[in-house]
């Protein structure tokens, strides 16, 4: 009882917490991410020591929860009709983001010192985003136009690129080190891909024709957070990534549901609620001492990342015909970085253990500076971008 106890009252206290930020968010225009991912960090185990270890084993849970609501959200966005309009910026965008950050960050390591295998994974680190973070501020600034809906369609897909070209770094960085385990990875990681897009489409389908019929073309509350749990209980069964399979099954309904009319607007009305737990309960468990503890590396590595994010927008914003002023924008509101870097340097550190130790205070030092900075950055970014 004295557990329950603690839980409900912690979830009270996380509830208005998030409310406080949110308000304080509108006064002040500071993301809401920021604010709560603040709180967190006061009341986490960097701070005061407030939050119960019975709230923080349910994180994980939480977090696959929220985020699974984010790819159907993000998946919403990659209409027929949006991918017309954006598709050529999206794809090149997206690509030249990861691709330069991919470059500059791991020639800029090699060059101040760093050995080159580890160079090489940090590079693909650096290449990974927080779509839940930019989602929620794109959402916050209420901006709806060109450069927002573009920024929704990269921030779909560009995980899927960095994975791909994490991947083959990590092959590289074990062939440089002599080691040959890592030979099928980059084939696993476009297995995961191409399976997690099946079971997306597999899900999907039936959904489109299925959800919205009881309600007059709107999905009951109860038909979205059904969808939802099986999209992710599915895809972590088959171990498949939920991010992706969310994103299909999102895009397939937005575009076959011919008799949808507000198709994702159940999903919209409960995801805040979980976005709130997500965000503090992840400021809760970031390691402040980690900032310490990533040095001049790690400050190279902060530097380069960004100005790497910005040169990776403009350069794809020039290919895709975008305006100047809107496509050094793109950099800038794809700063924050989260969780997939994390996951991506534990298995850096699995295949490199002699370096593991440096891949990691690096992965979790710029995280919390990314995500604490990143949502500041993008929503400057989203206000200043040229309105249609």
């Amino acid at each position: 009882m004295e557990d329950g106890a603690t839980l409900f009252l912690s979830l009270g206290l996380i509830f208005l917490l998030g409310l406080a930020a949110d308000q304080l968010g509108h006064r002040s225009r500071l993301p809401r991410v920021t604010l709560l991912l603040l709180c967190g960090l006061v009341v986490g185990d960097a701070g005061l020591e407030l939050v119960p270890p019975v709230l923080t084993e349910l994180y994980p849970v939480i977090s696959v929860v929220a985020l699974s609501m984010i790819a159907f959200l993000l998946g919403s966005e990659l209409s027929v009709k949006t991918l017309r309009a954006h598709g050529q910026a999206i794809v090149a965008i997206s690509l030249c983001v990861v691709v330069v950050t991919l470059l500059i960050v791991s020639l800029g390591l090699w060059v101040v010192g760093v050995p080159l295998s580890v160079a090489l994974v940090i590079g693909a680190l650096a290449t990974a985003t927080d779509p839940a973070a930019t989602l929620d501020v794109v959402r916050q600034t209420g901006r709806n136009n060109s450069f927002t809906r573009t920024l929704k369609g990269i921030v779909a897909i560009d995980d899927a690129w960095g994975l791909i070209g994490f991947s083959l770094m990590i092959v590289l960085a074990l062939a440089i080190e002599g080691k040959t385990n890592g030979d099928l990875v980059i084939l696993d990681a476009v297995v995961e891909i191409g399976l997690s897009a099946g079971l997306g489409i597999a899900i999907g389908l039936p959904a489109a024709f299925l959800t919205g019929r009881l309600s007059d073309g709107e999905p009951l509350r109860i038909e979205a957070l059904g969808l939802v749990f099986i999209t992710a209980g599915l895809s972590i069964w088959l171990e498949l990534s939920y991010l992706i399979t969310g994103m299909v099954v999102g895009a397939i309904i937005v575009n076959t549901a011919k008799h949808h009319t507000m198709a994702f607007h159940e999903i919209e009305s409960i995801h805040w609620p979980f976005m709130i737990m997500f965000f503090i309960l992840a400021g809760a468990t970031l390691d402040a001492d980690a900032l310490w503890a990533i040095g001049p590396i790690g400050l190279a590595y902060i530097l380069l990342r960004s100005v790497s994010r910005v040169l990776g927008g403009i350069v794809g914003g020039q290919l895709a015909n975008r305006p100047l002023a809107e496509s050094c924008r793109y950099g800038p509101a794809l700063l924050p970085q989260a969780g997939v870097a994390i996951g991506m340097a534990l298995i850096a550190a699995d295949d490199l253990p002699h370096h593991g130790d440096i891949i990691m205070a690096i992965a979790v030092g710029s995280t919390v500076v990314f995500e604490l900075a990143g949502p500041v950055f993008a929503a400057w970014a989203i206000r200043r971008a040229p309105q249609d």
